[in-house]
């Protein structure tokens, strides 16, 4: 049943818990400390995700390689996790980074690296319990710059998918790609990210009212560059769900401040329950 339309809905106990556990997630990868692109405690936080999503009905694909940056080379490691049949036409990508921005000493993450991770764990889950169809889960590495975010010091992991997915004809078999980013925070309002596909994001907001959620889906608008923007070039119809209202001023982002205290279980679960909707929806189109 639909949440009604007006007020603040809480998400369906179902899914309340599925936040939970997307939180919990969180948790165990923010424990593990700063965890930039090419660090031991972020091959640490690769291993928990592929030995818990090896559990599970998927297929995993590890894409190790290694990224020229400014601060020199770097290995990365993309994990993709293919749910339904493999030859299957249509599918949805959700995806994320897992990564954690270097150049803040003692940085861990909760929301900008950790919650999106988190968020994917607990989907996994999901998919694995209701295989709604082909479902592909892209935990992406090195979203973050190294030194500043131009030139080519960024989105390491999405942009060499979203290359191989374009040459090896991956790419036409792809309906659309949800890349979730800074989607924990307490106060979750989401930004109508405007470099993203309009009919998807007009799908994404108008799912995400429909069940309630006027406030975390909201007016606000802008353009962020993030993981979506390799796949829009590649001709993948992309949206971006990003919260990049961190704090008064966006003043949480990129600081030690972006800590556990500041995301919510319900964050999660609202998140949860839209892209359930939204990836049933775009599977029966």
């Amino acid at each position: 049943m639909l949440a009604p339309a007006a007020g603040r809905s809480e998400p369906p106990l179902e899914f309340a818990r599925a936040g939970q556990a997307a939180m919990d997630w969180t948790r165990r990868f923010v424990e593990l400390g700063p965890r930039p692109a090419g660090s031991l405690p972020l091959f640490a936080q690769f291993n928990l995700i592929r030995d818990a999503l090896s559990k599970l009905s998927c297929t995993i694909e590890v894409d190790a390689f290694v990224a020229p940056t400014p601060v020199g080379a770097l290995t990365m490691r993309n994990v993709i996790a293919r749910f339904g049949p493999p030859q299957d036409r249509g599918a949805i990508v959700v995806s994320g980074h897992y990564d954690t921005f270097r150049r803040v000493r003692g940085f861990v993450g909760a929301n900008d690296g950790g919650s999106s991770a988190g968020l994917l764990m607990a989907l996994a889950q999901r998919l694995h319990e209701t295989q709604p169809g082909p479902v592909w889960l892209a935990f992406f590495d090195g979203e973050e710059s190294t030194v500043a975010w131009r030139d080519q010091d960024h989105t390491y992991g999405s942009r060499r998918v979203a290359r191989r997915w374009a040459s090896d004809g991956t790419a036409e078999r792809v309906r659309a790609l949800i890349n979730v980013d800074m989607i924990g925070d307490r106060d979750l309002e989401l930004l109508g990210e405007l470099n993203s596909t309009h009919w998807l994001r007009e799908r994404v907001w108008s799912v995400g009212r429909r069940l309630g959620y006027q406030r975390e889906f909201g007016q606000r608008s802008g353009y962020v560059e993030d993981d979506h923007v390799p796949f829009l070039r590649a001709g993948i119809p992309s949206v971006n769900l990003i919260d990049f209202e961190y704090g008064p001023g966006n003043r949480f982002w990129h600081t030690r401040e972006d800590s556990m205290a500041k995301l919510a279980p319900r964050s999660f679960a609202v998140m949860l329950h839209v892209l359930d909707e939204v990836i049933r929806e775009l599977l029966q189109d």
